[in-house]
This record gives C-alpha cells, sequence and structure tokens, in this order.
C-alpha cells in the first residue's frame, strides 16, 4: 500500500513542474505572440506596406529593426540651412517692395526713407551676424565645407540706386550724406 500513498502525494516542485510552468510558458508566448502581431501591424501603417504582415516572426522583427534605425537616422539628420536662406531672400524681396512702394509714393519724406532703409539694412546685418555662429557650429558637427555667405542685394525698381551703388551699399548700410534715401 506504500506505492499508493507516494502516487496521491505531489510535491508543490513536482505541481508546479508539471502543471503551472507549461501554463505560465503558454501565457507567455502567447503575450510575445500578442505584441509581436501589435508591433507587425504598427510597422506596417507606417511604412505603408503589407507584404510585413505576411512575414514570419523573425523577418518582421528584422524589419521593425531596419525602419526604426531609418526612423532615428531621419531624426539625427542636420537640418539645412535652407529655411534661413528662404527666409533672408524673402526679407530682401519684402525690402525691395517697401523701397518701391516708398519710391511710388509722392508725399514720401526723403528722410522717412532714409530712415526706414537703413533699419532694414541695420536688421538684415544682425540677422546675418546672429546666422553665423549657427552655421559655423553646423560646419564643425558635419566637417563638411561650406560657402560663404552671400549678401543679397535688393533689386530696388525705384530708380534711385545703381549697380555700382548696391555693392557699395551692402558693405555698409550707413545712410549717405546724399539728400536722397537710398533702398539699401
Amino acid at each position: 500500500m506504500a506505492p499508493q500513498t507516494e502516487t496521491a502525494f505531489v510535491s508543490k516542485t513536482q505541481h508546479y513542474l508539471k502543471v503551472k510552468k507549461p501554463l505560465l510558458e503558454r501565457q507567455r508566448r502567447a503575450r510575445m505572440n500578442k505584441c509581436l502581431d501589435t508591433l507587425k501591424t504598427l510597422v506596417a501603417e507606417f511604412q505603408g506596406d503589407d507584404a510585413i504582415l505576411r512575414l514570419d516572426k523573425a523577418e518582421m522583427l528584422e524589419a521593425a529593426l531596419v525602419f526604426m534605425r531609418k526612423q532615428l537616422i531621419k531624426q539625427q539628420a542636420p537640418v539645412s540651412p535652407v529655411p534661413m536662406d528662404s527666409f533672408k531672400n524673402g526679407y530682401m524681396n519684402a525690402v525691395s517692395e517697401i523701397s518701391r512702394v516708398m519710391a511710388c509714393t509722392p508725399a514720401m519724406s526723403v528722410d522717412v526713407g532714409k530712415t526706414v532703409m537703413t533699419h532694414l539694412g541695420i536688421e538684415f546685418q544682425r540677422m546675418l551676424q546672429a546666422d553665423q555662429p549657427q552655421q559655423q557650429q553646423q560646419q564643425q558637427q558635419s566637417k563638411l565645407e561650406s560657402s560663404p555667405i552671400s549678401r543679397p542685394v535688393s533689386p530696388a525698381s525705384s530708380g534711385y540706386h545703381s549697380d555700382a551703388e548696391a555693392s557699395d551699399a551692402a558693405a555698409s548700410p550707413q545712410p549717405s550724406s546724399n539728400p536722397m534715401w537710398r533702398p539699401w
């Protein structure tokens, strides 16, 4: 009768190994599969490619890693200086338009025109000076050579300046002793 009592009594360790451990392992695998399916769906949505839905688990994980690395590289890519250049070009176009409007306004005072255009020229120079440290920092980070900052000259259609005067005006935005205001 001793053998019957031994089979009826099961220790906690034996119960865990026979019943609990396989149950816990099935639950763990079910959670992993659910997470893998969710990841597969998310990557397919972000990539816009449903082909990933047909991949097995290992291939899907590899595709997810490749996708995440690409996203990381996109985030770390240095911002190009194009937005600031676009802003500078837009600023110069606005200065040109202001110059044209003031030149066409009959009651416009020469002193007011000089003051406005001098202020706009000084602000443009400040913008260029503020942009230089940022460009130097980007150059150090990317270790690429960049071209020097070019100063666009306002192509004012008012007739108050010539091409020869425009190059002098870019160097010094100070008002001249001439009673006419200049659009730079």
